[in-house]
């Protein structure tokens, strides 16, 4: 629990930040439903009150939640395309880097929506933004051509499909094997 005669740890991540990690790992790992309130207090180390002055309700906390993991989803995915060679053919190995993660859960986004999309339309628009901004940067990989939007989002909805699929295969090997393919059938280059 907070007190305040704790030392000033110049490096201790703030309560809301604690928060926010928090129940990032929980609602990423277990879902949102499933992880109350008083669960993400006790493990933050915070008080109900503290909990309340940082996040109002829960759905405060679940936007702030869907903000944070779309600004750290977003630099992880454009660094990892840029170690990765910084063109389509970084995809595929990008994704495996994220698909072999122990904590891999699928998107947040496309798993939040499906949890309480059609109760909480602020997921609908948050997730319409994730989903546009990842396209964005694979538009970036294309090749400038009158067909490069059209391109980037197909290949975007092979990324979404095969991010579903690899929380169900046993191993994502085949998974992404399937989005070489279909990306190099898309973009028509030789496999």
């Amino acid at each position: 629990m907070e007190t305040s005669s704790a030392p000033f740890k110049k490096n201790a991540p703030s309560a809301r930040e604690r928060l926010l990690l928090t129940a990032q790992r929980l609602f990423y790992q277990y879902g949102i439903r499933a992880t109350g309130v008083d669960r993400i207090i006790s493990e933050a180390q915070v008080t109900k009150v503290t909990f309340y002055r940082h996040f109002p309700s829960k759905n405060d906390l679940i936007r702030e939640y869907l903000d944070y993991r779309h600004e750290r989803w977003m630099s992880w995915f454009s660094d990892a395309l840029t170690h990765h060679g910084d063109n389509l053919d970084a995809l595929v190995p990008a994704l495996a880097e994220w698909f072999g993660q122990a904590d891999f859960r699928g998107c947040a986004f496309i798993n939040s929506l499906g949890e309480l999309g059609g109760e909480f339309p602020d997921i609908v628009a948050i997730t319409r933004r994730h989903k546009h901004d990842m396209m964005a940067v694979i538009k970036r990989l294309l090749e400038p051509t009158r067909q490069q939007k059209q391109l980037a989002e197909a290949i975007a909805l092979v990324v979404d499909g095969a991010i579903v699929r690899a929380q169900y295969e046993p191993s994502p090997r085949d998974t992404l094997r399937a989005v070489r393919y279909a990306i190099a059938t898309l973009a028509g280059k030789p496999l």
